[in-house]
């Protein structure tokens, strides 16, 4: 995290390829802090933000934020949390990859 910052929700990261990033961050109403290792976009969001969501391919969710060695921060937002909500990168993220969320999918009986 960077220096000021809290977590008072814990941490978890969300990483997709390179190439989906910036078509992500402009559907975005807020962004917290978003990191890259030159192979991933990473973007900080509240623990247990995958609590019965699969989050869609592409994206890889990591517990506990744990990012590469090599991420460096290219953004940081104001203030002192480094939040980005998850429900709108969830929709990006469906959006950018032509997924439907997951509530919105056809129930088997």
């Amino acid at each position: 995290m960077p220096e000021g910052m809290t977590a008072p929700l814990g941490f978890d990261a969300v990483a997709v390829p390179d190439r989906l990033g910036p078509l992500v961050v402009p559907r975005l109403p807020r962004l917290g802090c978003v990191y890259t290792d030159g192979a991933r976009w990473w973007w900080i969001v509240p623990a247990d933000s995958d609590f019965d969501l699969p989050w869609p391919a592409p994206a890889h969710y990591a517990p506990g934020a744990l990012l590469p060695g090599t991420a460096r921060l290219i953004h940081r937002p104001e203030g002192t949390v480094p939040y980005t909500p998850p429900i709108p990168l969830y929709l990006s993220l469906c959006r950018v990859t032509g997924t439907a969320p997951d509530w919105s999918r056809a129930v088997s009986a």
